[in-house]
């Protein structure tokens, strides 16, 4: 059966439609109310419906999936190539209808589950920046009297007491009251951040793809977590290479008249995942001392097991050419590359559910 594929541009409050008659060739542009819109959708045939990936699509998709309905969500800059004219509700519609029927990689439908451990993460993303903010301003400040810190809270809090003592005769009262609750307002801005790692460890406990992901060694409860829920389904992807691309950690590409030129990672999947990624793979690679040490660590864990690992993690193994590349003096490229091979066990054992090497990993 060929399914009626409409456009929809998603708003607070309107709704914009396009769609074509399939008998009659009409071509249907108009605006519904939010308060109507699953109600546009009830009494029709199954349709494929193309939406933006923005505020409010992953709701909606999943109301309209529940009603027999197919959902294509799309990067908005995908949709934008094919809107050549005005920008408005109407010429947006008709621009996600067309590309709706491109093929592209559609962003995950996620699970009401798998949104709220995102949900989860920005926050204590937001409370970590929150603290960082407050670290660097009490230093600033703090540097306007001729007292300079160390970077670095653990810098901070040695030498704050003492500074705020020695300030105390000469500045008045009620900017060092005022410095000592920002100092103390950090244990605050702590406890929060744990209080959220603890919540997100509990959901783990429960989760059998998120403890597969998370004895991997270098993976631990953030990058766990977050691949989990970030991933949506592991099957669409086709392969560990895929899930890399997907997370921007493979080169970017520019070239004419057949010559091809590799640039830098393309940073064109979800930020948040590939930072906290690669903030673990140069841990990981520091405790191990070298690149090679890493290898040699995961393979000593695969050993303890008698069944057949993951595709991905065997060819995470053969990856020896990865040492050599950092003892040529070229870090950072053998970083970007460790990373794109790390992250490819994290699907493996999601796509197949894995249970992983034995023994704790991570370093979060």
């Amino acid at each position: 059966m060929t399914h009626t594929i409409v456009g929809v541009d998603i708003a607070k409050n309107v709704m914009q439609v396009h769609w074509v008659d399939q008998e009659t060739g009409e071509i249907v542009n108009r605006p519904v109310k939010r308060a109507a819109f699953l109600e546009y959708f009830a009494n029709r045939n199954a349709c494929l419906i193309g939406m933006e990936s923005c505020s409010g699509s992953q709701h909606w998709a999943r109301r309209l999936i529940e009603m027999g309905h197919q959902v294509k969500l799309m990067p908005a800059k995908f949709v934008k190539t094919f809107n050549i004219r005005n920008k408005n509700d109407a010429a947006d519609a008709r621009a996600i209808w067309m590309a709706t029927q491109m093929t592209s990689k559609a962003v995950a439908v996620k699970t009401e589950a798998q949104q709220a451990v995102l949900a989860l993460h920005r926050m204590r993303q937001q409370l970590v920046k929150f603290r960082t903010m407050q670290i660097n301003s009490l230093r600033g400040l703090l540097s306007e009297y001729g007292e300079v810190m160390g970077v670095g809270r653990t810098a901070l809090d040695k030498a704050v007491a003492g500074v705020l003592e020695r300030l105390a005769g000469r500045l008045p009262a009620i900017l060092i009251d005022t410095l000592r609750e920002q100092w103390k307002g950090l244990d605050d801005l702590d406890r929060q951040i744990a209080q959220i790692e603890r919540r997100l460890r509990e959901w783990m406990k429960d989760d059998q793809a998120a403890k597969a992901i998370a004895v991997i060694p270098g993976v631990g409860l953030l990058t766990a977590t977050a691949a989990v829920a970030t991933m949506g389904h592991a099957k669409a992807f086709k392969s560990g290479r895929e899930f890399a691309a997907w997370l921007g950690l493979v080169p970017g590409q520019t070239g004419s008249g057949g010559k091809v030129e590799l640039l830098g990672i393309s940073k064109r999947g979800d930020t948040y995942l590939r930072t906290v990624d690669q903030n673990n793979t140069v841990t990981d690679s520091r405790v191990n001392q070298t690149v090679g040490g890493y290898f040699r660590r995961l393979d000593r864990r695969h050993r303890r097991r008698d069944d057949a690992l993951p595709d991905g993690i065997r060819r995470l193994e053969s990856a020896k050419f990865l040492t050599k590349r950092a003892q040529q003096g070229r870090p950072v490229r053998s970083l970007y590359q460790l990373c794109c091979r790390r992250c490819q066990p994290d699907w493996s054992c999601y796509a197949t559910d894995h249970r992983g090497p034995p023994g704790g990993g991570g370093n979060e």
